[in-house]
């Protein structure tokens, strides 16, 4: 299955059915006055979140859709039949955006839940409905209104409760599989993980989160260099961020320069992001000889001038990761424990991960008009080589 995390359509409601003009007609009935029926209303559009679906491929290759429209209205005071409502079934997680407005009109975080994102249209009236004392035999009618017509843009953020940051080879799909029973590639060459993979974390019978693993980012990733810029949204839902750092590189970049980098390219990306929790991870300690250990990880807190957590860690043995572990689930405890006793903090953080949501498609899109103002400036002959749709990944999808 492939892994596709936006997609672009266009959906367009049921148009409203049309009133009837008619009399009744009948042997031994004289002016039997109107009787024409009312049309029916169109049909909706409706998205509904589907915990069964992980990706937008079902919208990559059908990109229109339209719900029924209403019938018409029929003689002996006869309703048309109302249009059937269309309902697109997402993964959890999707945000629904329309284009021509840039209005954010649907985020389905929860499975099952049901938005409305076109209406349908209104039916008309039949004869009957102007008939009166001064008008026995009416002969208007009113058509039906047109459905919501809309272009969308859907955009997939995995939810999860703990996203991983940092460079490739940093260690973050083997903490995933030290930790949960996800099992994302590892490999010991760059950009190993393609798309964003989950892993469950039980830390006790009834104790768990969830953590996400995304492709590394790279220096320049904010200008759309490497993968990460593409996935760096899905950390918009987590509630921390592990910023895993590789103490034994295996290029000439020090630990410390590749740390201040992707807190760069992060808040580049996003500054409201930037700001969120994160905790220091310092990876593959074991490979880190003992008498050089305090003087790298100072190296690193130094240049991040970091005061936050810091754990170090060796995610191919374990080492090092049940405390981290714990600390995280009490962490997430806490604030599960804050949004149920204060709804305003719940909402806080709502409108943050909105202004996050806003920041990354700006940024995005700012991106994207630079390297159409460059192709436009070079005059290049491989127009066809670049189009709108360069950030919308479709890649092998490992479970």
């Amino acid at each position: 299955m492939k892994f596709v995390d936006e997609a672009t359509i266009t959906v367009e409601a049921g148009k409203g059915g049309n009133g009837c003009l008619s009399f009744r007609r009948e042997k031994y009935v004289p002016k039997g006055g109107p009787d024409g029926g009312d049309g029916g209303d169109g049909g909706s559009v409706y998205m509904e979140a589907d915990g069964g679906l992980n990706t937008l491929i079902d919208f990559r290759y059908t990109r229109r859709f339209k719900a029924q429209n209403g019938e018409g209205g029929m003689g002996r005071n006869c309703t048309g039949a109302k249009g059937e409502d269309l309902v697109l079934k997402v993964p959890v997680g999707t945000t629904v955006i329309d284009i021509d407005t840039n209005e954010v009109l649907a985020d389905l975080t929860e499975e099952g839940q049901v938005e409305k994102i076109a209406q349908g249209g209104f039916h008309g009236l039949g004869n009957t409905r102007y008939k009166s004392s001064v008008n026995r035999a009416p002969r208007q009618t009113s058509n039906g209104s047109e459905g919501e017509f809309r272009n969308l843009k859907l955009e997939l953020k995995v939810l999860a409760d703990v996203g991983l940051l940092g460079f490739p080879n940093a260690g973050k799909s083997t903490f995933v599989r030290a930790v949960s029973a996800a099992t994302p590639k590892v490999a010991d060459y760059p950009f190993t993980t393609l798309v964003p993979s989950l892993g469950v974390v039980r830390t006790e019978r009834n104790r768990s989160f969830v953590v996400a693993d995304i492709p590394g980012i790279i220096e320049g990733a904010a200008e759309g260099a490497g993968l990460g810029i593409r996935f760096l949204k899905h950390l918009a839902r987590n509630r921390v961020l592990l910023h895993v750092v590789d103490m034994a590189p295996w290029d000439e970049q020090t630990p410390a320069e590749a740390a201040v980098i992707a807190v760069e390219e992060l808040a580049k990306f996003s500054k409201t992001l930037a700001e969120q929790p994160r905790w220091l991870v310092l990876n593959k300690m074991d490979m880190v000889p003992e008498d050089e250990r305090e003087e790298r990880c100072r190296s690193v807190v130094d240049a991040l001038q970091w005061t936050g957590p810091v754990y170090r860690i060796s995610a191919i043995d374990k080492g090092g990761v049940q405390p981290l572990l714990m600390h995280l689930q009490d962490f997430l405890d806490q604030r599960a424990e804050a949004f149920a006793a204060d709804p305003e903090l719940l909402e806080q953080e709502n409108e943050t991960r909105a202004l996050i949501d806003a920041e990354a498609r700006l940024h995005i899109q700012r991106l994207r008009d630079a390297m159409r103002a460059r192709r436009e400036a070079a005059d290049s002959e491989d127009d066809d080589d670049f189009n709108d749709d360069d950030y919308d990944i479709e890649v092998e999808y490992v479970r």
